[in-house]
């Protein structure tokens, strides 16, 4: 099996994820790195042991690269995607997919019109406890969801927000918690219940007033399907608590997912505190399967590198779907529809009012005012 020429685009924290899982990944020779500001890159190269660029046609003249991670901030995914998706670059894309509607279709119509395949990284759908839940609502032993819930209730103190000069910025970062933190649980959300039909959504900064962004949003939603939900995201609880996503069926079954625990994990300053596992389980007739899953999950998280793992694992799917001409089991689109869900209630505090989706594509980002 030819490997694939891999490489990375942004050169920080998440960029240095991709680049050990390229290195590792069977099916990949990582064959360079591409900076954000002039340097970067090269520097960067040295550590991972391959050259580094300032610009994806240096990569590509240089390098043949056919595949590359962007890894940059959010509000600059878009240009960056976009111009490898030209360069016929296949493209995976940190979470967030952009920090906003029109940018996200300016990605998904790149990758279209050069035939190139993308996905939007949200590396805990590859979480054994979360895909257990996946396939308890596929073999139908809920019956049909009709009650999904996410709590995510970490903590960022302003060591982290100084930690780089984009973070807690409309312009730097995009938003808040509902984009930087919340993607991962809004993703599972949507991956289990389907299509938003509506939604009311507030948010606001409770414990950093310092920051332009939110450090809390709520949401209540109904989808498509019928079902109910509602959302509570935040970085205001010391010490942090935990994420966690559930569904309830037609049937009265309940599962649940806790995807983090105790300190929240930052991507190249901590490793993951606690391994994730299913916290709720009530399918009759399985209800005794609580305490193995949780074993079994507790006991796969030790002999696992947790900080590189499911990003590997996405990674690898991506590596097979473009060599297999299907797609990724994680989507661009995929990645579109976390970033309208955040995007609505943004919009539904500034509007005043009950979103309904599709919602329209506007000019530009949302920026906080209004």
């Amino acid at each position: 099996m030819a490997k694939l020429k891999t490489a990375v685009l942004g050169c920080g924290k998440v960029g240095a994820i991709h680049a050990a899982c390229f290195q590792r990944l069977p099916g990949s020779q990582f064959v360079g790195a591409v900076g954000t500001r002039p340097g970067r890159g090269a520097a960067f190269g040295k550590r991972f042991g391959v050259p580094g660029f300032d610009s994806l046609e240096e990569l590509v003249h240089h390098t043949g690269a056919q595949v590359v991670s962007i890894c940059s901030p959010h509000p600059a995914h878009a240009r960056h995607a976009v111009e490898a998706a030209r360069l016929g670059l296949h493209i995976a894309v940190e979470k967030p997919l952009a920090a906003s509607l029109k940018d996200c279709d300016a990605i998904i119509q790149a990758a279209r019109a050069a035939g190139v395949t993308g996905t939007t990284i949200s590396q805990r759908r590859f979480y054994r406890p979360a895909q257990r839940i996946k396939e308890a609502i596929l073999q139908g032993k809920l019956g049909q969801p009709v009650l999904g819930t996410v709590n995510m209730l970490g903590w960022r103190d302003m060591d982290y927000y100084r930690m780089d000069p984009w973070r807690g910025t409309w312009a730097g970062e995009g938003g808040g918690v509902l984009v930087n933190q919340a993607p991962h649980q809004l993703d599972l959300l949507l991956w289990y219940l389907g299509e938003v039909k509506e939604l009311y959504g507030f948010w606001d900064r409770l414990n950093h007033p310092q920051l332009e962004v939110e450090d809390t949003a709520i949401a209540i939603l109904r989808f498509r399907s019928g079902a109910l939900g509602n959302i509570v995201v935040s970085n205001a609880q010391h010490p942090a608590l935990f994420g966690k996503v559930r569904v309830h069926g037609y049937n009265g079954a309940s599962v649940g997912v806790q995807t983090d625990g105790g300190a929240m994990f930052i991507a190249g300053v901590s490793g993951i505190a606690q391994a994730p596992v299913n916290d709720l389980w009530t399918i009759q007739g399985e209800e005794d399967r609580l305490a193995d899953y949780q074993a079994q999950d507790r006991a796969h998280f030790e002999e696992v590198d947790s900080v590189h793992h499911y990003h590997q694992l996405q990674l690898q799917d991506f590596l097979d779907a473009i060599r297999e001409g299907r797609a990724p089991q994680i989507t661009l689109e995929d990645g579109r529809r976390t970033v309208e869900l955040f995007t609505a209630i943004y919009r539904s505090q500034r509007d005043r009012g009950l979103m309904t989706f599709p919602l329209q594509v506007e000019a530009e980002g949302f920026d906080g005012r209004g």
